[in-house]
């Protein structure tokens, strides 16, 4: 039989092309494409999970707190997850999304309830499961969650009402404008205000109508307030929607001015009635505060850390004359004023 002889060398060179061929032929993408980097992998510096609920979605002042959460969420090495009902009366909506940030585990929650009696069991729940709550703006009606951050809704609403009786001459009759009964912040502001009152035998509050957190709402009560009360004196509108509708419906009677409106927040629209005299006083919170306390506070609890049971983050009443002071700018954007349009 004869030998062939193998020479090693070149077939190895042979197979190390035909390998490199290989490689690069499938390194090229099939044609009439592009080739495309992989995605990148998703960032992993979040040390904890804080889920933040608030009453609603829709009005400047919650997301003024999902500003304050999401600064404390990056400073602090902790994922937001913020979702909320898109109306502040939507209690089982806002229940269902509690009850899946539960089923999620997230690491805490921070909640603002809108109703103070049938959030309680899901407070309890998440704190059976480990899970550390802080309410902020609007409580529940127990001590379960580990602390309440908020406004001292009662003092607020004290001040608002001395302010009015100030305007008014410490006489006549009034309006108040609450916006949905059983929410543990309607229900202070409204004590709040009928506390002030009492001080005052010459004022009655002559009507109170709910606004349910809507504008347009707040404008029918107001009407209604107005045919009711002919010599109505005064408006105290409880939050946001509450005044935004009542200074509507006061422009559009020409009666800016004559029927001295107070209410609480601090919206653009609010301050722009404001400015041109349709309110005459505004009580402005620290929902800046509340977001970002909530979720630093909600941190130091995953911790272990002690932590109060109560913050209260204050309230000024800004009117005209004290509106383009530096410090009222600071309580009136937190986040900085927007450019003039």
């Amino acid at each position: 039989m004869k030998l062939v002889r193998v020479y090693w060398p070149l077939v190895l060179a042979v197979a190390a092309a035909l390998v490199l061929g290989c490689a690069r032929q499938a390194a090229q993408p099939p044609a009439g494409t592009t080739a495309q980097a992989p995605p990148p992998a998703p960032p992993t510096t979040a040390k904890y999970t804080i889920a933040v609920v608030p009453k609603g979605t829709a009005h400047v002042f919650w997301k003024t707190v999902e500003a304050g959460a999401r600064a404390a969420g990056k400073e602090l090495g902790a994922e937001i997850l913020w979702n909320g009902p898109a109306e502040e009366t939507d209690v089982a909506g806002q229940i269902a999304i509690i009850e899946d940030f539960i089923t999620r585990k997230v690491d805490a929650l921070v909640m603002a309830a809108c109703d103070a009696q049938a959030l309680v069991p899901l407070v309890k729940k998440a704190m059976g499961k480990g899970i550390p709550v802080i309410t902020i703006d609007s409580g529940i009606a127990t001590d379960d969650a580990l602390c309440f951050v908020a406004t001292d809704n009662i003092l607020g609403a004290r001040k608002g009402g001395e302010k009015l009786a100030e305007l008014i001459g410490k006489r006549g009759k009034v309006g108040l404008i609450p916006f949905i009964k059983g929410a543990a912040t309607s229900d202070m502001r409204e004590q709040g205000f009928r506390e002030a009152m009492a001080k005052y035998p010459n004022i009655k509050i002559a009507a109170t109508l709910y606004s349910q957190s809507d504008a347009s709402i707040a404008m029918q009560k107001t009407e209604d307030m107005l045919t009711s009360v002919a010599d109505l004196a005064g408006i105290f509108a409880a939050n946001e929607p509450a005044v935004v509708g009542a200074a509507q419906v006061l422009k559009q009677r020409n009666l800016a001015g004559k029927v001295k409106l107070v209410g609480f927040d601090a919206s653009d629209a609010e301050i722009a009635a404001l400015k041109e005299g349709v309110v005459q006083a505004l009580v402005v919170q620290n929902p800046y505060r509340m977001g970002y306390d909530g979720v630093k506070l909600a941190i130091q609890a995953i911790k272990g850390e002690k932590i109060p049971k109560r913050v209260d983050t204050g309230v000024l009443i800004v009117t005209k004359e004290n509106l383009d002071k530096p410090e009222t700018q600071k309580w009136l954007y937190p986040l900085g004023k927007p450019p003039a349009a």
